[in-house]
């Protein structure tokens, strides 16, 4: 398979094991390094979504019947073939979001690492089996898939996040209908295409570009069993409140504010470094990024910022294209817009801007979506830029007197998605991982997400659903368990009839 543009006229969706495209709703996608128009997405009506659901509620028996070691090879096939074309995929990414292109193979080499584990399907379904339960009773449960499943994805892992969703739920034996963000549509049905020619059959995997109407019509349709979704919390919670209302199994990521400690004995200088990739890699567009350093102690504090201050001077920011950039542009017009107005926000509050990005211009793409990385120090609970999820290149210095103080902040946030800790002291690591109320945390690790074989999600209003996304969690999300107890009477024996509670004394 060869594209030698970065995006289609038209990207269209994939039904049925064929591209189709509904345009009488189309949308422009955007170089957000020029600011130019690449090309359009075709926005899928009810019509289109319903199609498209029918597609994978009729390949549904056949896949669910299909033995897990050859659904299993399909995603062996599919890593293989993502590993060939991954400069392809990476250069999709790039010209419609913006990141740098070895940022986008990372990207993607994390989605691999997720289609390998849904590669085990054989080992993970096995189930449970118990002889002999009671007098010549066998007991067993089995994960028995659930039919049609969707995902909603982001667009700041456009390939990445839909790998965290199909894979896993095809293993598993249902069919999926994927709608990707519309901002950059064409990794993930590139990646769609790739998994056909694995061998994945027409049908198990549909893809519809849309909005809001593709959206809900995958909410509300009784069709489609269960609903994954990566994205903002306002979104996150209309999600899961909607899918739950139409009878669904629903999995909802939210948003995040993450903090990172930093404590007296901590290795300063490493600490660093891994703030500056953890605040403003991939331009901070990430669920996991960085935005707030709590330092324990204005010493702390004050050797950070000389530290940031230093390293970000070093940064290059420009194109996507060129890997010797640190940096890349947002997204779209209004996000760049978004973000700058939360920098303006955070001066009339009161927090001190020591390093402003808002006037950067790169020459040759001065049309182009670029906002240079941002320092606060002085930044306070109840400010909008120490509260709100900003998802761009700015990052605050919080000032607190102790641990316990900056563990009060932390905990005391509607968000819970990641933190970490930098220390030298076991004893202050260990106390903060126990007692820190947030889904995923690290020590001395800034962006500590889970591998492929853990499972993925946050505390508080930064999960809607108890499973997390992926790994182990994802099986039990796209199966249900069917506990099946039999017993085969001996020949000729009639047993009477028993009204006590049968138990296995």
């Amino acid at each position: 398979m060869n594209r030698e543009q970065p995006v289609t006229s038209t990207v269209g969706h994939l039904i049925d094991g064929k591209i189709v495209s509904d345009a009488a709703r189309t949308q422009p996608i955007f170089n957000p390094a020029t600011g130019q128009i690449n090309g359009h997405v075709a926005l899928a009506s009810k019509a289109t979504v319903e199609q498209a659901i029918a597609s994978a509620e009729r390949a549904f028996p056949e896949w669910r019947n299909t033995p897990p070691l050859k659904r299993a090879r399909v995603m062996s096939r599919l890593k293989t073939l993502l590993e060939e074309n991954a400069d392809q995929i990476a250069q999709l990414i790039t010209a419609e979001h913006g990141k740098v292109l070895n940022d986008a193979q990372g990207e993607l080499q994390r989605g691999i690492e997720n289609v390998e584990y849904a590669s085990y399907a054989p080992e993970l379904l096995k189930g449970e089996h118990s002889r002999n339960a009671g007098p010549g009773i066998d007991s067993w449960a089995e994960h028995q898939a659930l039919g049609v499943t969707a995902g909603i994805t982001p667009f700041n892992f456009p390939a990445m996040v839909p790998l965290w969703m199909w894979p896993m739920a095809v293993a598993c034996g249902n069919t999926f209908v994927l709608k990707p963000s519309e901002r950059d549509p064409s990794s993930a049905l590139f990646i769609a295409e790739l998994a056909l020619q694995a061998g994945l059959p027409p049908g198990v995997l549909n893809v519809v570009n849309g909005d809001k109407e593709a959206v809900d019509t995958l909410l509300h349709d009784t069709r489609v069993k269960a609903v994954s979704f990566v994205g903002s919390t306002p979104i996150a919670e209309y999600i899961y409140s909607e899918g739950c209302k139409a009878g669904k199994r629903v999995q909802a990521l939210g948003g995040a504010k993450n903090h990172a400690v930093v404590m007296p004995d901590a290795d300063v200088a490493n600490a660093v470094t891994a703030m500056m990739g953890a605040a403003y890699g991939s331009c901070g567009e990430r669920c996991m990024a960085v935005p707030l350093i709590v330092c324990v102690g204005d010493e702390v504090a004050d050797k950070m910022l000389a530290g940031l201050k230093t390293e970000i001077a070093k940064m290059k920011v420009g194109p996507g294209t060129d890997n010797s950039n640190d940096m890349g542009p947002l997204v779209t017009k209004p996000h760049f817009e978004k973000v700058k107005g939360y920098v303006d926000q955070g001066v009339a509050e009161g927090a001190e801007l020591l390093i402003d990005g808002r006037g950067l211009k790169v020459p040759g793409h001065e049309d182009g979506y670029f906002l240079g990385p941002c320092l606060f120090d002085h930044v306070k609970p109840g400010m909008r830029i120490y509260q709100e999820e900003i998802f761009g290149p700015v990052l605050g210095i919080v000032r607190v007197k102790t641990l316990d103080e900056g563990m009060k902040l932390i905990n005391d946030h509607e968000y819970g998605n990641g933190t970490c800790i930098f220390t030298r002291d076991g004893e202050a690591a260990r106390y903060f991982t126990d007692h820190i109320q947030v889904g995923m945390v690290g020590v001395n690790v800034p962006l500590p997400v889970p591998v492929a074989y853990h499972s993925f999600g946050g505390w508080k209003r930064s999960l809607f659903g108890d499973l997390h996304a992926y790994g182990p969690d994802a099986v039990r999300f796209y199966t249900k368990r069917k506990t099946i107890t039999q017993r085969w009477p001996s020949a000729g024996v009639r047993e009477g009839a028993m009204f006590s509670f049968p138990s296995s004394r």
